[in-house]
This record gives C-alpha cells, structure tokens and sequence, in this order.
C-alpha cells in the first residue's frame, strides 16, 4: 500500500474518537490550555527514532507481528508475554473509545441508554472487521481522515461565525488558554515540557515501535524508506490535528461563556454538534465520529493471538481461529465501555495511562533484546521488575502519566541487565543461555 495512505492511516488510528471528543474538552476546561501539544512534541521526536532505528528490524524476513522479533531473540515465553500485555492494553483502550462514541449518540438521540449504544457499536465493528480485515481498515481510515478533519474545520468555522475571531482569541488569551510551554520539574503534574519530552517520546516508542497495532500498518508498505516516511509524516500531521482541536476548545470556551452546559470535559464538544451545529454539518461530524469508531484493533489482536499464543495446523485453521478471536476481543472490549462509563477522568488520561502503564515493559525488553548478554531468564525478570515498578508508581504515588512508560522501561532495561550479569557471573560463560546474542 501507497506510504500515504499508511501515514493517514496513523493518523487516524492515533487521533479516533479519542482525540476527537476529549482534545477539544481539554482546552474548554476550568484552568485547561495548549500545554498538551509538549506531549506531541515527544510524539514527532519518537516517529524520527522509530524511522532510523527500528523501521529495518521490520522489514528482515516476513513478520506477521512485531513479537516475533522477541521469539527470535529471547524465545516464546518473553514473546507469549509480551503480546499479551498488548491484547489487554489494546481492548481497554478500544473500550474506552467505543465508550466515547456512545457519548455521542446519546447526545443526539436522548432516550438511548448509553450501554445500549455501545452494544450495538461494538456488534457493528465487530462484522465490519470480519468482513472487511486490516486493508478495508487502513483504506477506510483514509476516508475517515478527511471525513472527521473536514467535519472539525466545519464546527471550527461554524464557532467562529457565532463569536469572531478575534473574541474567541482575546478571552481564550485572557484565560491563560494559549499556554504552552511549563519547564517545571514537578513529576506530579502530567503536561510539562519534560513530561511531554521524555515521557511522549518514550511512550510512542512503545505504542508505535512495539505495538502490533501500529506495526502491522508497516508491514503493509513494501520498504523499509516508505514505511519510514509514512510515521514521519504522520506525526507533523498529529501536531497540527491535535493544535486544531485544541484551539476548538478555546472557541467553545468564548461560545459557552460562563455557563457550562455539561459536567464533564467529554461532554462539551458531543453536545456542541447535537444542539449548536447546523443539521448537515451535524451529521457530517457524527458520522465521522462514527467512522473513527470501526477503526479498531480487532484485526491487529486477532493476528497477534494466532501468530503468538497459539500455533495453528494451517492457514485454513488460523483463519477460523482469527474470526473467533475477533468476536471474543470485540464483546470484552463492548464490556469495558459498559464497565467504564461512571469513570469521571478524561477518556484521553484513561486511554494514555493504560497504554503507558503497559507498553514501558514491552519497549524495555525490545531495548533489553539490543545488549549482547541478556537471556530469556533476564528479559523475563526485567518485565516483570518494570510491571510491578511502573504499577506501584501509578497506583501509590501521584506521579503524572507521561512518566509511567519511562519508569517501566527503564526499570526493565535495569534489571534485566543486572540479572543477565549476575547469571553469567554464576555460569562463568554468558552463551550458557539458548537464546544468547540472537538477532
């Protein structure tokens, strides 16, 4: 496939209902501004690395996922882990969105019950990913992106013909809006430069360097240099979307005034299109959320299980095992969005948070795979060191998010050098491990 078809297809993986509702809600909210765009800066800085360093790995014999690199140096068990820290990440984070689009509905049809909504969104893209696979997804996702970008400028338009320009701009100024840049070094806050720096280019190492979801996009281009220019150009690309709907944000702040038609951050921009947009506009909008809603990663889960967890007899059996998989992925993901939606924190905090949490220990041990001594012991004992690390950091300290990737990893990469070292100490010869120094 085309790279920038691939490189759309990024884009629109990463933003989603996600970005789409929650973007904007960060902006719009008591004491919210740009400080989020220092995330993304450390977005653009990993999709360079990812470009130079990692895209070649991809491309040496025929992946069908990026875990296979782990089996090839590590074995199957550091593999088997690792693509199911992956699967259990993929379906809350999907669930938070399925969550997110059923705001959306009920926003415009009152009396559907919000559990309903998910139901019945969940049931329809598990047949459109059935039916369609990963090529339907990518070039869907296409159509999607210039469906739901066309449908923001629309709603940006259309709020700047209710409160001008230069209003929107002179009380999103006065409320400290158009802040960007915090230097300070307090961990507990989540956008500071050093946060967005380290932690978003540590966190999109792992979401778009060792994820299969973004991964599998790759492998569709057919080089190393296209799959390279796609994630670059993605990631000017998410700088500017993500600056969009934030400035969409501040212009819903300048409509809204003082009066605050929601309670949560969420809830401000569905309730924008459902009863301040004009009818076509409208539904230009929602069905670009509902498109960013089929964009999901059944087809990367299933492919990740087949190919990781399990070892079917033939092609014939991997297909019928896939299908199945992709039904039993899509209802636990519909039961997070049921399980989820009395959760009051943002839907982008849930969704980042997760995927920090459990992605610092797989990018950890794909850095551990580089050095010459560590073994299937080590990577083991470093992923489970930066599981529990990354896992007391979030839950008894109040460290901000962007830093769970970097805590996860690190500690992965430690111990796991530190136990590699003292077995070879012990054995007197580091090649007493099978796996030693494959590449």
């Amino acid at each position: 496939m085309p790279w920038w078809a691939i490189a759309a297809s990024i884009v629109a993986t990463e933003t989603s209902t996600i970005t789409f509702i929650s973007v904007p809600g960060i902006a719009w909210a008591t004491g919210g501004d740009f400080r989020f765009l220092q995330v993304v800066l450390g977005y653009v800085v990993a999709r360079v690395i990812i470009a130079a360093v990692f895209m070649p790995w991809y491309f040496r014999g025929e992946l069908v996922t990026v875990y296979e690199l782990l089996q090839t140096r590590f074995g199957a068990p550091v593999k088997a882990l690792a693509a199911s820290l992956f699967v259990l990440m993929r379906t809350i984070a999907d669930g938070v969105r399925l969550l997110l689009t059923a705001y959306v509905i009920q926003a415009l049809l009152t009396s559907m019950d919000v559990s309903v909504s998910i139901v019945a969104l969940g049931a329809i893209m598990i047949v459109f990913t059935l039916i369609g696979g990963i090529e339907a997804i990518v070039w869907i996702e296409v159509v999607q992106l210039l469906i739901y970008v066309g449908g923001a400028i629309a709603a940006a338009v259309v709020l700047m013909n209710h409160v001008g320009l230069d209003h929107a701009i002179a009380v999103g100024a006065a409320a400290q809006k158009f802040r960007l840049f915090d230097f300070s070094l307090d961990l507990t806050k989540t956008f500071t430069f050093w946060s967005g720096l380290i932690g978003g280019t540590f966190l999109t190492l792992s979401t778009h360097g060792t994820d299969q979801y973004m991964v599998q996009r790759y492998l569709c281009t057919d080089r190393p240099r296209s799959a390279a220019k796609a994630v670059v150009a993605s990631g000017i690309a998410v700088l500017v979307q993500f600056a969009m709907f934030l400035f969409i944000g501040v212009l819903l702040f300048a409509f809204y005034g003082a009066r605050a038609p929601v309670t949560a951050p969420d809830q401000i921009f569905p309730h924008f299109i459902a009863n301040d947009l004009p009818a076509g506009l409208s539904g230009l909008v929602v069905a670009a959320i509902l498109a960013a809603a089929m964009s999901s990663s059944l087809s990367a889960i299933a492919s990740t299980v087949v190919a990781d967890l399990m070892r079917p007899r033939d092609d014939r059996q991997a297909m019928r095992l896939s299908r199945v998989i992709i039904v039993v992925a899509g209802i636990a993901q519909i039961a997070v969005g049921v399980a989820l939606q009395r959760s009051d924190r943002s839907a982008l905090s849930i969704a980042l948070s997760v995927a920090s949490l459990i992605n610092g220990p797989i990018l950890g041990v794909f850095f551990l795979g580089a050095t010459k001594r560590a073994t299937t012991r080590s990577a083991l004992a470093g992923m489970s060191a930066g599981l529990i690390a990354v896992a007391l950091v979030a839950f008894l300290t109040k460290t901000a998010w962007p830093w769970y990737a970097v805590v996860g990893s690190l500690v992965t990469l430690a111990v796991g050098m530190i136990t590699a070292w003292i077995s070879t100490g012990k054995s007197g010869s580091s090649s007493s491990s099978p796996h030693h120094a494959r590449t």
